[in-house]
């Protein structure tokens, strides 16, 4: 049973589930105005969490066959037949729809249906790409960076140009941060046929070179919530030193380009977003 239990608990791939939940916190807070409804966010936070578990599991499901072929992958419970195909099939539909329902009704039908419209880009659009094109990644990132727009919507039943602020954000982090991934990786992933890199990239000069490029972008776009009036001037000096941190970082992993370099621009993208939302959530203004 305890095994079983952890099995369970990595399905739902909680590393990730994490960031989604941090993410729709943000969205949640700054789109509630001046006062925050902790209830109204609990139901926000576990809602999107659930959906975010059952789109991870659903998506080991469809990807099963593929991660048995990847060393990183191969104990996952799905390849290594510790969970049935069947029940995680069933486990990542039941989640996903108590999640749905519980935004539905807790929240609103607007943020119910950015959700479950985000589970279905995902597993509909991006999971089958990675198999046939490296630009899964530029489709993936869509539905990846919804979930400031879930938080927001669910604290307003409606969207805002602030919200999407708060989209572009995350769209252009993912970037840095899976294709760094990608290329830590890329011996696992091509012997199971996924095309997460640009082909003949054997030097990943295309693959930093994008990294830098929406790294760069990253720094603008970060600012935005303090030039649309939801942050202050503390978050906007700290976004501008964040993002300049982090692109230096970038920069020094393209000019090595090693699977330990992209390791450590791994490990500072994961660093850079959490003080990036702790610094907005600190610095909020009403809106």
């Amino acid at each position: 049973m305890s095994q079983t239990l952890r099995d369970l608990v990595a399905l739902a791939k909680p590393e990730v589930t994490a960031l989604v939940v941090a993410a729709t916190a943000i969205g949640y807070t700054l789109g509630s105005g001046a006062r925050v409804d902790h209830a109204g966010l609990l139901a926000a936070l576990i809602g999107t969490g659930l959906v975010s578990a059952g789109t991870a599991a659903l998506n080991m499901f469809m990807e099963r066959d593929a991660d048995r072929l990847m060393l990183r992958t191969a104990g996952r419970p799905l390849p290594a037949g510790r969970i049935r195909p069947r029940a995680a099939l069933v486990y990542g539909i039941l989640l996903a729809l108590a999640g749905g329902g519980m935004l539905w009704i807790l929240a609103n039908p607007l943020a119910s249906v950015l959700a479950l419209a985000t589970l279905a880009s995902y597993l509909l659009l991006y999971t089958p790409l990675k198999s046939r094109t490296h630009l899964c990644t530029a489709v993936g990132a869509f539905p990846g960076a919804a979930p400031p727009l879930i938080g927001w919507a669910a604290a307003r039943g409606s969207l805002g140009v602030e919200a999407w602020a708060l989209y572009a954000i995350l769209f252009l982090w993912q970037f840095p941060h899976f294709l760094a991934i990608a290329w830590m990786y890329r011996q696992d992933y091509a012997r199971a046929g996924m095309r997460m890199l640009p082909p003949a990239d054997h030097e990943g000069e295309a693959t930093f070179r994008q990294i830098l490029l929406f790294s760069a972008l990253l720094v603008p776009a970060s600012v935005l919530p303090s030039l649309l009036g939801i942050a202050g001037g503390i978050y906007l000096w700290g976004a501008v030193v964040l993002g300049l941190s982090f692109l230096l970082s970038c920069l020094w992993a393209f000019r090595h380009r090693t699977g330990w370099h992209a390791r450590m621009l791994l490990h500072a993208s994961v660093v850079y977003l959490p003080l990036l939302y702790t610094l907005l959530a600190a610095d909020r203004r009403v809106s």
